[in-house]
């Protein structure tokens, strides 16, 4: 029988129709519990890649994903919660400084969050530069941070959305990952299921990002926000710039010390105007709009979270940072306006030189990333350094170098994109 109702799902799919509320909620059960075997789920993903989902019926799909789990309830914190998600880039250290920003504010922040795979950087890897820090945190010792502390940054347990991680690994081998519904569904049953009160979406568009066009990003925006809403969470989106990295860095220890630079009221004008910009939405959706963050990157107040939430999760904030072994200047080719900074190929470098990872069992290097002394927009000087490459292993430099051939454009005319493009809610 039980075949029989996946074939029958899989048809109405291939052919066209909306598939019921009934009809989703069994077949993705049916699937976590191994009644429906990957075969016939791939199936069904093939046909909803060509076919697309209604809104209803990705309501559907995403409220069976959090149902294969459990929702969290985060009420007994006594306070609002508000959660982020980027959908990733180069140098998007963010939710690093954010976190303990919101939470100095008032607000309190339970961000999942994950590891890096390819070009684009993992939040755990970067904090995991940190001497003692833990990625793993659990139930008990979660919700005491979350009430302590008001801020923690960890990796998801297993109890969260469990069909989005076998979905999503077999999206992955089935060449049916770029779909705008399975990609908007995968990121919203995680987050719906973290119980935060208001969820703020970052989604990025350029070179480096996963959405390269800026009307797929406001696509795949529009789709989560509705999701969002739909499971009762105040949700809004900003589309903002991944045609160039963020900030100076990209890489793991580079980044923190980035972010610890914002966080004691400097670092680059983007990290800072993004961070300000995506805290403002946060706190106004989980209704403390009133509050103005900058004051708390002014007083210290944000830093005074950072190293609360580093060291109840067994890090020193005072240690100093891992240091590369390996350093390789790159000079500016031309005197005039730097232009472009292409974030892919920055991205590249940057785990070519042991930032990032080609498997998920692959260990990262805490030292590896690259730097820049300007940002798009500043005047460089022909022959002054503009790039450099760290590592452990200087045998990666040269691959590096390859992925950067390109990525420098000055005075080329041409015009990067504004930090935030749309907003969305």
């Amino acid at each position: 029988m039980a075949g029989h109702d996946a074939i029958d799902v899989i048809r109405a799919k291939r052919d066209g129709s909306e598939l019921t509320a009934d009809q989703i909620g069994w077949v993705i059960g049916a699937y976590t519990g191994g009644a429906v075997p990957d075969e016939q789920m791939s199936a069904l993903l093939m046909a909803i890649f060509f076919r697309g989902m209604s809104p209803d019926e990705l309501a559907a799909w995403t409220q069976a994903m959090i149902d294969s789990g459990e929702r969290k309830d985060l009420s007994a914190l006594g306070r609002p919660t508000a959660d982020k998600h980027s959908t990733g880039g180069v140098g998007d250290k963010i939710t690093l400084p954010l976190a303990p920003l919101v939470a100095a504010c008032g607000v309190a922040v339970p961000q999942l969050s994950g590891r890096g795979l390819g070009h684009t950087g993992g939040t755990l890897d970067k904090l995991e530069s940190i001497p003692g820090w833990q990625a793993d945190v659990h139930e008990d010792a979660y919700l005491r941070q979350l009430r302590e502390v008001g801020a923690v940054i960890c990796a998801a347990g297993h109890d969260l959305a469990p069909a989005d991680k076998l979905l999503y690994a077999l999206r992955d081998v089935t060449g049916t990952v770029e779909s705008i519904p399975l990609i908007a569904s995968s990121i919203m049953s995680k987050k719906i299921a973290e119980g935060a009160d208001a969820l703020v979406l970052d989604v990025k568009t350029g070179s480096g990002a996963f959405m390269k066009n800026a009307d797929d990003a406001r696509t795949l925006a529009r789709t989560m926000v509705g999701l969002g809403e739909a499971a009762g969470v105040r949700t809004v989106a900003l589309v903002t710039a991944m045609d160039r990295p963020l900030g100076r860095t990209a890489g793991n220890a580079v980044e923190v010390a980035e972010s610890v630079e914002v966080l004691a009221g400097g670092g680059p004008a983007d990290v800072v105007e993004l961070t300000l910009a995506l805290a403002r939405e946060m706190l106004a959706g989980a209704g403390r709009g009133d509050v103005d963050p900058a004051d708390a990157l002014r007083d210290g107040r944000a830093m005074d979270v950072w190293r609360r939430m580093i060291a109840a999760q067994g890090g020193d904030p005072d240690a100093p940072l891992p240091q590369p072994a390996e350093r390789h200047v790159v000079t500016a080719p031309a005197t005039g306006t730097l232009t472009r900074l292409d974030s892919y190929a920055l991205g590249v470098a940057a785990w070519r030189l042991g930032a990032g990872r080609a498997r998920k069992e692959d260990p990262v290097q805490a030292a590896a990333g690259v730097t820049w002394t300007a940002g798009v927009g500043e005047r460089v000087t022909a022959g002054q350094p503009l790039l450099e490459l760290q590592t452990d292993d200087a045998g990666r430099i040269p691959r590096a170098l390859e992925a950067l051939e390109g990525a420098i454009g000055i005075d080329t005319g041409e015009q990067p994109l504004p930090l935030v493009l749309d907003r969305i809610e």
